[in-house]
């Protein structure tokens, strides 16, 4: 096949892509093997139209609480799995939690996203009374949760506590490397059944993925596009891979950059009205990670509202920002950065636009 066919197969695939048709696997592998930097500057600036004519040049701010770093599991890629012995564990009071709504809201967050391992001291009815707290006090503010597997019972209690969304990373949706990256008490079915879940109870529900996980292909992202396309979330969090030095992946590489927010612009393509976030991890890889999120198609920013005696404890990987622009109290910076690229930091809740 020469170059000219090669690029009008890929255009045919990226515009049946923007016109919101199915595609098939051969399709997506075409987008994916197919990348090319002007290709992917491309997908960005369509990206950028689809969400800039649904949302505006409006880019939503959520508070992150990381309130525990305490965690039952034990998964490979992750520096706060239980095996660790070398984490130094912290756990928030209630009360430092809602300082962190308090001094949060002050600075015009109106999302507050309480993350964390599954930590069993944090049990339904810990949870139950803080969400009702946090609504009591902030009845007008969105109450995100991040807090792992559950059964039905508990996501239905914290939902009619309060809260309002709710992010559970499927992390991939392939079995054979699903079970790469977890020890095998978990399982991908129940974190389906879980995502799935959570769809059923209303919950605006957030999937993703990191890009350049071990053991992750072409093949495995197209199950991931696929798995998404199927459960159409309200928010998705996609960030490339970090490995952290206690961990089985320690010697692991890196996910890629260009990767990542390529296949930002793609699920911005694929979800046309979904919560993207430019994450931490990004802004971790690259020092303007977030702005080139932005302009790949993302539309959401998470400043960290930790206190900052906690903030280098909670390290899911290495090198994780918690200074600089990733504070809250540099709020400013991340003001003027968005500024320059031509976006502007809002004042709102940030909810998914429904149809």
């Amino acid at each position: 096949m020469d170059q000219k066919i090669r690029e009008e197969v890929f255009q045919a695939c990226a515009e049946d892509l923007c016109r919101g048709r199915h595609l098939s696997r051969d399709q997506w592998r075409i987008l994916l093997e197919g990348r090319t930097r002007e290709r992917a500057e491309q997908m960005a600036k369509k990206a950028s139209a689809l969400r800039d004519r649904i949302y505006g040049k409006r880019i939503f701010i959520r508070g992150l609480i990381e309130f525990t770093n305490y965690c039952r599991n034990d998964c490979y890629y992750c520096g706060i799995r239980k095996s660790n012995k070398k984490a130094s564990r912290y756990r928030l009071s209630k009360d430092e939690i809602l300082e962190c709504c308090r001094a949060g809201y002050r600075l015009g967050f109106r999302t507050f996203v309480l993350q964390g391992g599954e930590d069993p001291y944090y049990n339904d009815q810990r949870i139950t009374e803080l969400v009702k707290e946090i609504r009591k006090e902030f009845p007008h503010c969105a109450i995100t949760l991040s807090i792992g597997e559950k059964e039905r019972e508990s996501y239905e209690a914290f939902k009619k506590a309060g809260a309002d969304r709710y992010l559970l990373r499927h992390e991939t949706a392939n079995e054979e490397h699903y079970r790469k990256l977890h020890p095998k008490e978990l399982s991908l079915s129940h974190r389906i059944r879980c995502l799935e879940t959570l769809k059923s109870l209303e919950y605006q529900t957030g999937a993703g993925f990191m890009t350049g996980s071990p053991g992750q292909t072409v093949e495995t992202l197209i199950d991931d596009l696929e798995f998404l396309e199927r459960l159409q979330p309200e928010m998705a969090g996609i960030g490339p891979f970090i490995p952290h030095h206690d961990t089985p992946f320690k010697e692991e590489p890196q996910g890629d950059l260009e990767l990542t927010l390529y296949l930002l612009s793609l699920i911005r393509l694929l979800l046309p009205r979904v919560l993207l976030p430019a994450t931490t991890a990004l802004g971790t890889i690259d020092p303007r990670g977030r702005e080139k999120g932005i302009l790949a198609g993302a539309n959401v920013v998470m400043p960290n509202l930790s206190p900052e005696n906690v903030r280098e404890k909670y390290l899911l990987y290495d090198n994780k920002i918690h200074t600089g622009k990733e504070a809250a109290e540099c709020l400013d910076l991340l003001k003027k950065s968005m500024k320059e690229i031509g976006y502007e930091i809002v004042t709102d809740r940030g909810d998914f636009l429904r149809k």
